[in-house]
């Protein structure tokens, strides 16, 4: 029986066809895998969380350094912004406050706000601000309160603030009060990892985030995995951490506005400056003391001071140098003394503006001597007349 050639060319054209679907069909499924793993693994993509430490007093540098941060994190996708704050106080104006707070409360992405590391404070303008963020941590041994009057609007920022503010508004809580009030945004744990119970003392510990680390892990914008070791599991980070500080010449600046700094920078210009004038010719003393006096200047206009307290200041350079030419400290130093511990110790009006007692100590000390002992001694070795003797022949 010969077979139909007909009947073999359709099998073959049937076969391929099959073939041919099945291998579209098995394409597809692969295809279908692939971008569903790829969707996946996007939306568990771990990304970064920025952070941005907020140190000493909040000023214009800082402020605009705060400000480029949160626009940053935003334009860059960062999973959320870490405010590490150690701040007594703000001398930016009231209008940039409110500005800030609102970049704050309307950003796009999480801003959390911890009060570290150990010792730290949070107090005035700053507590107002940093009580605008979504959530709020303290390390152990620090403290936030003592915000003074309110400038925040609580109908504009939340009726909570309104609350919270008549309670800090004259009182520092340490950080075990700032749990207890609920100040802080903590979930009590009665029981660890363990199964073992835990102490007040021990979820009190819990609560307080004693590092930037232990912070950042009870976020959730910050991806962790649990892994098997030696000591027992442990959390290991996959969302990654980027640490974002002020540059150079914005550090430089910031530090030269403490007062302390520009308070140093002062005197030491002065003195440079009168030492200067009682030396033969253009120094490095006075090229070094313009530099420090432009420097002062600059701390000075954006520290709060009293007027009256600089003038005190400066006047008592010009009795100084009255002693001086006399090379005899008489009633003119007594003067300049007196004028020059008075405008130390009332320079700065604000309380957590005020200098601790270790520069003034050291500058009124250091003028005293300075004044008494080593300009006289610079002015007789200046002018002392050497006696050259001769031979009779």
């Amino acid at each position: 029986m010969r077979s139909n050639p007909l009947a073999k060319q359709e099998f073959k054209t049937r076969t391929k066809i099959s073939i041919s679907t099945s291998l579209i069909c098995i394409f597809m499924i692969l295809m279908g895998s692939a971008a569903h793993g790829q969707e996946n693994q996007s939306s568990e993509e771990p990304g970064y969380v920025e952070v941005f430490e907020v140190s000493g007093l909040l000023d214009d540098v800082l402020a605009d350094a705060l400000d480029h941060s949160i626009v940053n994190a935003q334009k860059n996708g960062a999973n959320a912004l870490i405010l590490q704050v150690n701040s007594k106080q703000a001398v930016i104006s009231d209008k940039r406050l409110i500005q800030l707070a609102r970049q704050i409360s309307s950003s796009v992405i999480p801003i959390a706000v911890w009060v570290g590391p150990s010792g730290s404070t949070t107090q005035g303008k700053v507590a107002q601000l940093v009580l605008v963020a979504d959530s709020l941590g303290v390390s152990i041994g620090s403290s936030i309160g003592n915000t003074g009057e309110q400038i925040l609007d609580s109908e504009e920022f939340g009726q909570n603030w309104g609350e919270e503010t008549k309670l800090l508004k004259e009182t520092v809580l340490q950080w075990e009060q700032a749990i207890e009030t609920n100040l802080v945004d903590c979930e009590r744990v009665l029981i660890d990892e363990l199964g073992k119970s835990l102490t007040e003392k021990e979820q009190l510990a819990r609560c307080a985030n004693p590092t930037l680390g232990d912070f950042l892990v009870s976020r959730e914008s910050f991806i962790s995995e649990v892994v098997e070791t030696e000591a027992g599991p442990r959390l290991s980070p996959l969302t990654k951490t980027k640490i974002n500080r002020l540059n150079l010449i914005d550090q430089l600046m910031h530090t030269v506005a403490s007062p302390p700094v520009a308070y140093l920078l002062l005197i030491s210009a002065l003195a440079l400056i009168l030492f200067e004038f009682y030396s033969i010719g253009i120094g490095i003393a006075g090229v070094i003391g313009a530099i420090s006096l432009a420097l002062s200047t600059y701390g000075l206009t954006v520290l709060p001071f009293r007027t009256w307290a600089l003038v005190l200041i400066i006047f008592s350079m010009f009795a100084f140098a009255i002693d001086i030419q006399t090379v005899v400290p008489r009633l003119w130093t007594l003067i300049g003394q007196i004028s020059f511990t008075f405008g130390t110790l009332f320079l700065y009006p604000e309380p957590n503006v005020q200098m601790s007692w270790i520069p003034m100590t050291v500058c009124i000390t250091g003028i005293l001597v300075l004044m008494t002992r080593g300009m006289p001694i610079m002015i007789r070795g200046r002018f002392a007349t050497t006696e050259i003797k001769r031979e009779q022949t």
